[in-house]
């Protein structure tokens, strides 16, 4: 995408060509009428004219150009830089020979200006400092040369022009630079917006496919074994297998449509009737109940309780499991424990995946101002999430 169309987009088109009427623009309006009317001037003698109307139209494409390409950011034209700063030599020289100290550094004024918009802060106001410092020197040797009495006009004016043109071109540049940069922000942070929204749809989805996932595996298996010594019960377990099947067809829906928020009840709930169903006794210790919480705060919590009910089903041959939650001192405290836990690390893989489980909800706990920590040892794994009551999800 051109710089053109970026700035469309952006708003920024009109800023733009306001900035290259006033800086680009301008210089040419500038060059041309000033020296234009001297040119026209018959008093003025030939030799001076000639070559400074050659060097005009030169010295005028040269700095806009230059000027104009400023606008984006670039690197200095080092042809056009040369063939600017030969072009102002002439018109500096010609107005100089017949002692014109007000036409003179116009030229040099905005070459020097446009070398230091392409410079750093420090470079440029050093430049600045430096073309300004040595501007009364030409003029006034000519004028103690000439013995005319201006001496102090032919010193000081240059000098002006310099200080002068520096300003009125520098300070329009600022503000675009200043503008430029604050809309690249602002797309910056858009897309940034985007893609974090992107990472917590993926992590919404991994969830409720993972989760639903295990669950519809391990009661496969248990129906494939009950198939021969109790049928009955076998097609018990596929019927619920089925209805899981839905449940994650429906919650697949609910998040692409962006409506379904996972709770802690409905997870606290579903996690005891699943380990329940896996053969694991869970035990729970809720006070008080979660809808004391913020709606943003049980999402969170509901998504540790769903994250670790799948770890204790993927990573475990937990026999036991314990699930406790209370709030206070304003804080929400949420414990799952299990035994059975493996030895091996790839029995936690699930708090180590960079972008899913644990170590993600980790992050977004401590956004919302909470901690989430896990603990293994002695075949024991404890997973445990803080969060203010009136946390916010991330």
């Amino acid at each position: 995408m051109g710089d053109e169309a970026v700035e469309r987009g952006a708003g920024l088109t009109g800023f733009r060509r306001y900035t290259w009427w006033t800086v680009p623009g301008m210089s040419a309006c500038v060059l041309l009428a000033f020296f234009g009317e001297w040119l026209l001037d018959g008093d003025v003698t030939l030799w001076a004219r000639v070559p400074a109307a050659v060097a005009l139209p030169v010295e005028t494409v040269a700095c806009v150009v230059l000027l104009g390409r400023r606008l984006a950011p670039r690197s200095a034209p080092v042809g056009w830089l040369s063939t600017a700063a030969v072009a102002a030599v002439v018109l500096a020289v010609a107005p100089l020979a017949v002692r014109n100290y007000a036409l003179w550094p116009l030229a040099p004024a905005l070459v020097v200006t446009a070398v230091a918009t392409y410079l750093p802060p420090g470079r440029r106001r050093l430049l600045i400092a430096g073309a300004t410092t040595l501007a009364p020197l030409p003029g006034g040797v000519i004028s103690l040369a000439a013995g005319d009495g201006e001496l102090a006009y032919a010193a000081l004016f240059p000098a002006g022009i310099v200080a002068f043109t520096a300003w009125v071109t520098l300070g329009p540049l600022w503000a675009w630079d200043t503008a430029r940069r604050l809309d690249e922000a602002r797309r910056l942070e858009a897309e940034l917006a985007v893609r974090e929204e992107r990472l917590r749809f993926a992590a919404d989805l991994h969830d409720i496919q993972g989760h639903h996932l295990q669950v519809i595996a391990l009661k496969a298996e248990l129906a494939e074994r009950l198939v021969e010594r109790d049928p009955a019960r076998a097609a018990t377990e596929m019927k619920e297998v089925r209805q899981l099947a839905a449940d994650a067809l429906s919650d697949t829906r609910a998040v692409v449509q962006g409506y379904r928020r996972t709770a802690l009840d409905d997870e606290i709930t579903n996690a005891t009737r699943v380990l329940a169903a896996a053969g694991i006794d869970a035990r729970t210790d809720l006070s008080p109940t979660a809808t004391e919480l913020t709606e943003p705060a049980r999402h969170l919590l509901g998504l540790v309780m769903r994250e670790a009910t799948t770890n204790v089903l993927r990573h475990s041959r937990a026999q036991h499991a314990s699930v406790a939650y209370r709030i206070t001192d304003g804080s929400a405290r949420l414990s799952v424990t299990n035994d059975g836990a493996e030895d091996h690390p790839t029995a936690l893989a699930g708090a180590g995946l960079a972008g899913t489980g644990l170590r993600t909800l980790a992050a977004r706990l401590t956004a919302a101002g909470g901690d989430l920590t896990w603990q293994h040892a002695d075949g024991r794994f404890a997973v445990t999430a803080v969060l203010p009551a009136d946390g916010a999800a991330r």
